[in-house]
């Protein structure tokens, strides 16, 4: 039996490994997601609390799930909720399908993604609710203020309750509307760590292999969707290359600097596979041609070279399905290699936007494009940003290096 400080460690990690399913299961039941969160962290004081002294359960996401449930109900009692409230609320966590918990994480994401829900809010609801990201984290992935974020959540939160909006899969015919939200917040789930523009994370991201669990899954109910296969093909080709971001001393190594041969080639050819079957559909959207920018840059393992000039198309082909910050700073660091340096900065220097303020990607290219101009203290200044605007010391340190030989 597994007691005191391990069995302790034991309930923090069924904390991080269950946490997901657990609120996904238990506000589909309750159909209220704050309700849900509030009995869910009940649960987890109550196994930090109690696992090092009775011990660590057999099955540690069924106790967390039955006391969660428990707890609700008490709640209910203690706000004279009808009892026919909490009959409604009964879950066996060991009916469905012989598991412990079931994982409605899908039918949880497509909630969130009901047209009743304001349409900005859609995807960060999915990543506060579904995969746990706290408010200051979404904030940052969406450039919004951390305390307007916190108060959007709370409002969608409130509004699936008061909309009693339904917690399943919904239809074909109600994909159109709701499928692209979904993937959206797959992806920023992808992204969080910044691997897809920064390729700066070094060891393997459970989030990352949790978001290409759930694209896999989407392709699959979605009857192979074209965009929900590029999603798919695009976090593959980003995933192929985990191994080699980081050196033998941990530094961070560019995406142009990668040694090919720490690639996942068999990756490389799934993604390249569901690419083709979505071109084939001919059907183009935004994540298909996200993919295919990383397909040119993973062709660098067969030809040797980068066709800049093909990515720079492609970036165009995003911007004209709608602009966005990011696409506009790469397209803008892709002309740098076709069109020169004083091209792409001038591009940079024509993206309007208050939010490039405390974004560390912009700094940061503006540095390398300032430092191609032959504008070095100029390109110092940008790097000095850059680095104090990132959080990953590996890519710090490389910025660092950077600023030195610029110094």
């Amino acid at each position: 039996m597994i007691l005191g400080g391990d069995a302790h460690r034991a309930a923090e990690h069924a904390a991080r490994e269950h946490y997901s399913r657990l609120l996904a299961s238990l506000a589909a039941r309750f159909r209220d997601v704050s309700a849900a969160e509030d009995a869910l962290a009940d649960s987890l004081v109550a196994a930090l609390a109690q696992w090092p002294v009775s011990g660590v359960p057999d099955e540690p996401a069924a106790w967390l799930l039955t006391v969660a449930r428990r707890r609700h109900s008490d709640r209910l009692r203690r706000q004279t909720t009808a009892r026919a409230a909490l009959d409604q609320l009964a879950f066996d966590p060991h009916s469905a399908n012989g598991s412990p918990m079931n994982d409605r994480r899908l039918d949880l994401l497509f909630a969130c993604a009901h047209p009743a829900i304001n349409e900005n809010m859609r995807a960060p609801l999915m990543l506060q609710v579904v995969f746990g990201l706290d408010a200051g984290e979404i904030a940052g992935l969406f450039l919004v203020a951390p305390a307007a974020m916190a108060q959007r959540l709370v409002r969608a939160k409130q509004k699936i309750r008061h909309a009693h909006i339904p917690f399943h899969v919904p239809g074909p015919d109600a994909y159109p509307e709701r499928l692209d939200f979904v993937l959206q917040a797959i992806y920023a789930l992808f992204t969080r760590d910044g691997a897809l523009w920064h390729e700066a994370t070094g060891n393997r991201d459970s989030l990352a292999e949790e978001a290409i669990w759930l694209g896999d899954l989407v392709v699959g109910l979605s009857h192979r969707h074209p965009e929900a296969l590029g999603l798919l093909a695009l976090m593959l080709f980003v995933e192929s290359r985990r191994g080699a971001r980081r050196d033998a001393q941990g530094r961070y190594v560019p995406l142009s600097r990668q040694s090919v041969a720490l690639w996942d080639l068999a990756m490389i050819g799934r993604a390249e596979n569901l690419l083709r079957e979505a071109a084939a559909m001919s059907v183009m959207g935004k994540f298909q041609l996200e993919a295919a920018i990383q397909s040119v840059h993973c062709a660098r393992a067969k030809t040797g070279t980068i066709d800049w000039p093909a990515i720079r198309a492609l970036y165009e082909g995003i911007l004209a399905l709608g602009p966005t910050l990011v696409a506009e700073i790469n397209r803008a660091v892709t002309i740098l290699h076709v069109n020169g340096a004083e091209a792409a900065l001038s591009a940079l220097d024509q993206i309007s936007s208050d939010r490039i303020t405390a974004y560390q990607p912009y700094w940061a290219a503006r540095a390398h494009i300032l430092e191609e101009c032959g504008h070095r203290d100029d390109a110092i200044t940008s790097c000095d940003r850059a680095i104090a605007l990132k959080p990953d010391e590996a890519a710090k340190d490389f910025l660092r290096h950077r600023l030195q030989a610029l110094g």
